[in-house]
């Protein structure tokens, strides 16, 4: 069977983002991805997969096309997350497809990385498509926090009812639907304000009242804003989350893409409920303190796969939108 494989590195300089276009040919059909090929620990490798049929198919659609994306180490494979079908970009002979996965911040750039696709497709081959990565070093900041009696408290709560709220909201995260398809395009950032007070990544030590320590990782980034400040959804989607949590406070977490969720914590109050669809820089809230906080900030958090991911990150052409596919 021939196999004609052309590689082209693309710069998206609007997006900032370095991808990899590889196209190829088989028998019955052909495409293209497009990924990129370096990220640093605590963000994401996507790719975005187009398929049409071949000129020796004799067929003018596509059969049913299953694919997935891998991110292997050492002989090992870290993450796997299947594509899913991006209908708005897809015809009846001409499919794309999109996939992403976290890559986790303890990750190590001293290592060797390889990024796998799986296409499987009907009456052809399985194709392996093996393709180069690099993961770039990044530090993250150390810190020790000292809690008053009252966040203290918070933390170490273990209550039947923040234990139900941390498991609604972990199997929100986990949810991959794939008909959600809200948004292709970039993040927004949700407030106006570049005063940060935290960052993800970040590495603490919680030191309690009572005296004893406790390490942690911190998820998201926060923005020191005064309370009462207008926090604004990231990008297009549906609100899957609004109610108010114990460690949390006034909380809302919306749905962009299949696995792909931002998070909103501490808020003093809430403009939008469960169900609700919102655009993309719609209001959806008010900063506060309420739950675990040491002063008025928002918490601003992306979760992909479940895994949490540099906000940042997405405020980029993760998706390659516009790119030549």
């Amino acid at each position: 069977m021939k196999r004609n494989f052309v590689f082209s590195v693309l710069l998206l300089v609007f997006a900032g983002v370095h991808s990899t276009t590889l196209t190829f040919q088989e028998e019955f059909y052909a495409g293209s991805v497009t990924y990129n090929e370096e990220a640093k620990p605590g963000e994401a490798i996507f790719a975005r997969l187009s398929i049409k049929p071949g000129k020796n198919s004799g067929k003018k659609s596509l059969p049913e096309v299953k694919s997935v994306l891998q991110l292997w180490s050492g002989g090992k494979k870290i993450e796997n997350s299947g594509f899913y079908l991006l209908p708005q970009r897809s015809r009846k002979n001409y499919k794309e497809f999109l996939s992403g996965i976290p890559l986790s911040s303890w990750l190590k750039a001293d290592k060797d990385y390889q990024v796998k696709i799986l296409i499987s497709i009907p009456e052809s081959e399985d194709k392996e498509l093996l393709l180069p990565f690099s993961m770039n070093d990044v530090k993250f900041i150390e810190e020790t926090i000292d809690l008053n009696a009252k966040n203290t408290g918070i933390k170490q709560n273990m209550s039947a009812e923040r234990l139900s709220q941390i498991e609604k909201l972990n199997k929100i995260l986990g949810t991959v639907d794939e008909t959600s398809v809200y948004s292709l395009k970039p993040f927004v950032k949700p407030v106006s304000s570049e005063r940060m007070t935290a960052f993800y990544g970040d590495r603490r030590i919680f030191r309690y009242s009572n005296g004893k320590t406790e390490t942690s990782l911190h998820y998201g980034d926060d923005y020191g804003v005064p309370e009462g400040t207008e926090v604004r959804a990231a990008q297009e989607g549906k609100v899957v989350l609004a109610e108010f949590r114990i460690s949390t406070g006034w909380s809302v977490v919306i749905e962009h893409l299949p696995g792909l969720y931002s998070l909103y914590y501490h808020l003093s109050s809430l403009n939008v409920k469960e169900g609700d669809r919102v655009k993309s820089g719609e209001k959806i809230g008010l900063s506060g303190s309420t739950g675990l906080a040491t002063g008025p900030h928002l918490h601003w958090e992306v979760r992909l796969n479940a895994g949490a991911v540099k906000p940042d990150f997405f405020r980029k052409n993760y998706t390659f939108e516009g790119s030549e596919n």
